[in-house]
């Protein structure tokens, strides 16, 4: 039943990237990121003050490039929520296991090193294909940039949690690295938003900022839970409820209409990295797991 904390985490990253979809009508994805790390740092400061962790680090070059591919991927993802159906950018972001493997079938490959990545390779190329299926509506409606975004900020949050791994095994607990990333969040966007410009500001608009770094403190807190208490390999998997919870979203929210084949490429891509969380498992058995 622990394990179920993944289900809710899933469900509050997708109410927050439904937040992300509302604010971006007004706001830059830049700005997003700013605020949703501005309000993290307070709930994450008080996660990290009241498990007693405590903020000094004594490997701050891994937590600064941990944090910055982490914005980059945080970034693409606000920005292609804000072009493209919400499932359609959710699912793209969670292409993050299937970059995984592929880095490991890369790595595999390159150096010779370990069995063959034969089945990992498989479910890489299925990944891929189910790419394809997903992004050809949006190819044909003149949504290539945005799709292209959507998809590099899946890869950009696999070399984060390759990050993540090297941090974990260095001894760095997990409250000190979201909260490091929370500071980032909030820096460079800011930083980014000196050259793209602060967008008219209205309560009414603003409604949507504060629940996005929420519902993001919450669904982190969650998933730490379920991987603290449950089966790590069934938590992973469940991980991918959060496609659903972004199609019904999509859906029944934004009424937005996505062909069969979109659909159907959706289903190849939770498959394969269903797939490639179980044969990465025995690469990297103790692997910690992905954020947000």
């Amino acid at each position: 039943m622990q394990a179920l904390w993944m289900v809710v985490a899933s469900f509050l990253f997708a109410l927050m990237g439904v937040c992300v979809k509302y604010a971006s009508a007004h706001y830059s994805a830049a700005e997003l990121v700013c605020y949703r790390g501005l309000v993290s740092i307070i709930f994450v400061g008080i996660w990290v003050r009241s498990s007693g962790v405590g903020f000094g680090t004594a490997v701050p070059g891994m937590h600064l490039w941990r944090s910055v591919i982490g914005v980059v991927s945080l970034g693409g993802w606000f920005y292609a929520i804000s072009y493209l159906p919400l499932a359609t950018a959710m699912t793209l972001n969670y292409m993050s296991s299937v970059w995984v493997a592929a880095f490991l079938v890369g790595g595999a490959l390159l150096y010779g090193r370990g069995e063959k990545p034969g089945w990992l390779l498989a479910t890489v190329l299925a990944g891929f294909a189910g790419v394809v299926m997903v992004l050809r509506p949006a190819f044909d409606q003149n949504q290539a940039w945005p799709g292209l975004i959507g998809l590099l900020s899946g890869m950009t949050a696999a070399l984060a949690y390759l990050q993540v791994t090297a941090l974990s095994r260095a001894g760095e607990p997990e409250a000190r690295v979201v909260f490091y990333f929370a500071v980032a969040s909030c820096v460079l966007g800011g930083l980014a938003m000196t050259v793209k410009g602060l967008s008219p500001w209205s309560w009414q608009h603003a409604v949507w900022i504060v629940p996005i770094g929420i519902l993001a403190s919450l669904g982190q807190l969650c998933m730490t839970r379920a991987y603290a208490s449950g089966a790590t390999l069934v938590v992973a998997n469940l991980q991918y409820s959060g496609i659903v919870f972004g199609a019904l979203a999509s859906v029944l929210l934004f009424n937005d209409k996505l062909p069969p084949l979109a659909w159907a490429g959706m289903a190849v891509i939770m498959a394969s990295g269903i797939a490639a969380t179980v044969l990465r498992s025995r690469a990297v058995p103790k692997a910690p797991h992905e954020e947000l």
